[in-house]
């Protein structure tokens, strides 16, 4: 095994950014400083512009007004093999190049740590080996990315961003494909991540209980706007789940974490009257 990557603390900043696709604003004068060293989890209804704030903090997307800072320094302004080394993206549909195998894909995310001078070493080879063991597919390394399923594919990008082995990691849906088991699987490896080597990871969920189970801080938000940010358990009430999604829920206590429990009402399934 390899030494492990502690992180450096590194402090990920939006200052009043506004967000857009061609012309249409989805984002708009929002600010949130993401506590570093800690898992941040953005939840919301769809298109609400949690996915449109990661990638501004990625710097796929660019901020029409404002600006994400990460140490303090424009992070558009900032050359790209430094970004890569201290920040990695597992964005919400990655695409693989065709016939690429599993190890080839994760060896990828040792690029930023390489130069023409220096290329792959047997220390990046035994990252890669020990990123794909921690992801669950060691097994799948010399099979093609296009032959694997979705849940297996999606596992197989997780241990390309464990590979670049980043102070900061942003992931969208890092669940999405994934059954209850390896939803567990991830998003415990995530957590371990995060206790052993510091690593500061933000994530959009879609799954409320899971998101307070996981998160040290849950921003929750709705219209592009942030509606309430903090541990989950003082953000997370049936209040906040009616405003922010538009749903009646009972909120309980997790019998497990002990953290919000959110048990949506819906048409064929509500309280009985008087109960």
């Amino acid at each position: 095994m390899t030494a492990p990557h502690n992180a450096t603390t590194r402090s990920l900043v939006a200052e009043n950014v506004t967000l857009g696709y061609d012309g249409r604003t989805i984002v708009e004068n929002l600010s949130l400083d993401v506590p570093a060293g800690k898992i941040t989890v953005l939840v919301g209804p769809n298109a609400c512009g949690k996915s449109t704030l990661l990638k501004g903090y990625s710097r796929l997307l660019a901020p029409t007004s404002g600006a994400v800072l990460l140490d303090g320094a424009d992070i558009n302004s900032l050359p790209s093999t430094q970004v890569a080394r201290q920040l990695g993206l597992l964005p919400q549909t990655p695409i693989a190049p065709d016939s690429i195998t599993v190890s080839d894909l994760v060896s990828r995310g040792r690029y930023p740590h390489q130069s023409w001078l220096r290329r792959s070493t047997a220390q990046d080879d035994q990252i890669v080996d020990d990123s794909l063991a921690a992801a669950g597919v060691l097994a799948l390394a010399g099979r093609r990315v296009d032959e694997l399923s979705g849940g297996q594919r999606q596992r197989v990008w997780i241990a390309m961003a464990l590979a670049q082995q980043t102070d900061v990691l942003l992931l969208d849906e890092p669940t999405t494909y994934l059954d209850i088991a390896y939803q567990l699987e991830v998003l415990d490896l995530l957590m371990d991540l995060n206790r052993t080597r510091g690593t500061t990871i933000v994530m959009v969920l879609h799954e409320l209980s899971l998101a307070c189970r996981y998160a040290d801080h849950l921003v929750a938000m709705h219209a592009g706007r942030i509606v309430a940010a903090g541990a989950p358990s003082d953000v997370v009430t049936a209040d906040l789940v009616r405003e922010v999604f538009g749903v009646e829920a009972l909120v309980v206590p997790d019998p497990i974490a002990g953290t919000p429990s959110v048990v949506p009402f819906s048409r064929h399934h509500r309280p009985v009257a008087g109960e």
